[in-house]
């Protein structure tokens, strides 16, 4: 084991050996091994927008070995699916990348202004399918965050007795927030925290934007001069805001934009001192060389130091 991981490990000191191994697993697999970055391939977006809008741009997803194939292909650090997905192919592809399952998800059938998650896998389908661990999304900004709240910590405590690893999918939505606040700044780092506080190893946020979505929290940060101005500077402060960077924290890759986006978003991650990306759609909507080559570029940025 490399400093770097040994150093990691050192900020989960109240867990139990069997997730620490767990997080070694996930931390010293892929290209990135031994780096401390991470890049994950997530497929939850056939439950959670529906198969057409998620595969019909790439046929060949809709089948769920596919993702597989790609993730191992690439060299990502894992696979990460809800239960139906990881089910179809884990026996084909068993022991050739880590995988988590995405335990809980919600579907876009109704325009709920207050969406809320269902919990669509168990910590036992986890262990029967050999996963290193388990993710689970909260809404930061929904009516219903408390409950969700009370329910991700009672199944993080169960998933991490159990030595899994816990990633949190932090995704600020609801009345609470206007379109604009989900990404803002101020509400991106609170959604770090947040996920940080709920006993998450893993916490994945979308990039936030410079916007500042709180009067209170906009006193602070102008009176504090937080620098925000640059995606690197946004990146720093959820890095800051997550235990001050003794926390995983990976940015999410949003919906298909072009290469040059992408990659100048990595960088920025990267200089910002974030641990990778855990792109979905940015990949598997592309034909599968296209998502080849994306990926293989992406990893050498991660793999370089920062500017």
């Amino acid at each position: 084991m490399n400093e770097r991981v040994r150093e990691i490990l050192s900020w989960y000191g109240s867990d139990c050996p069997g997730t620490l191994t767990n997080l070694v697993r996930l931390l010293n697999s892929g290209r990135l091994a031994g780096t401390g970055r991470l890049v994950i391939l997530p497929v939850d977006q056939g439950f959670e927008h529906g198969p057409a809008r998620s595969f019909a741009m790439n046929p060949p997803a809709y089948d769920p070995r596919y993702h597989f194939q790609l993730a191992i292909e690439a060299g990502c650090n894992a696979y990460a699916a809800p239960l139906g997905f990881l089910e179809a192919g884990v026996r084909d592809f068993a022991g050739q990348i880590p995988l988590i399952l995405k335990a809980n998800n919600h579907d876009a059938l109704l325009d709920e202004k207050d969406p809320h998650q269902a919990l669509t896998g168990t910590v036992d389908d986890a262990l029967r399918l050999g996963c290193v661990g388990v993710g689970l999304t909260i809404y930061p900004g929904s009516a219903h965050r408390l409950q969700m709240y009370q329910e991700v910590r009672a199944y993080a405590h169960e998933a991490r007795r159990k030595g899994l690893v816990v990633v949190v999918w932090s995704y600020p939505r609801g009345s609470g927030l206007t379109k604009e606040g989900d990404t803002a700044i101020d509400v991106t780092a609170y959604a770090a925290q947040i996920a940080a506080q709920l006993g998450a190893h893993i916490i994945k946020v979308k990039l936030p934007s410079p916007h500042i979505a709180q009067d209170a929290a906009r006193k602070v940060y102008e009176k504090e001069e937080v620098p925000t101005g640059t995606l690197t500077d946004r990146v720093r402060h959820v890095m800051q805001s997550a235990f001050s960077g003794r926390r995983i924290v990976i940015f999410s890759g949003g919906p298909a934009v072009s290469d040059e986006q992408i990659l100048a978003e990595v960088r920025a991650i990267r200089d910002g001192g974030g641990f990778g990306s855990i792109i979905g759609r940015n990949t598997f909507q592309r034909k599968r060389a296209d998502a080849l080559r994306l990926l293989d570029q992406v990893m050498t940025i991660y793999g370089e130091q920062e500017a």
